[in-house]
């Protein structure tokens, strides 16, 4: 299932798969990354499903949250950072 949660607000995708749980978001702007092409030279790549998926380190997505600014973001900082 593909949804955008807050359309036109964002230009998100949330993607589920119910069968197995797995969520996704697809974004195509992230704060406090410059470029996508820096982002995925330091990501991770993950099989899931017997498919390439590059995942960002968890430093990356703080980074972003920080950069953010949003109070939802940055209640989850403290947690995200002990992790």
């Amino acid at each position: 299932m593909i949804l955008r949660p807050v359309y036109p607000v964002t230009r998100l995708y949330h993607v589920v798969d119910d069968d197995t749980g797995l969520q996704v978001d697809f974004m195509p702007l992230i704060h406090g990354v410059r470029s996508f092409e820096g982002l995925s030279s330091r990501s991770a790549v993950r099989d899931v499903d017997g498919l390439p998926l590059r995942v960002a380190s968890l430093e990356e997505i703080i980074v972003s949250k920080k950069a953010e600014g949003r109070d939802r973001d940055k209640a989850g900082l403290p947690i995200l950072e002990k992790t």
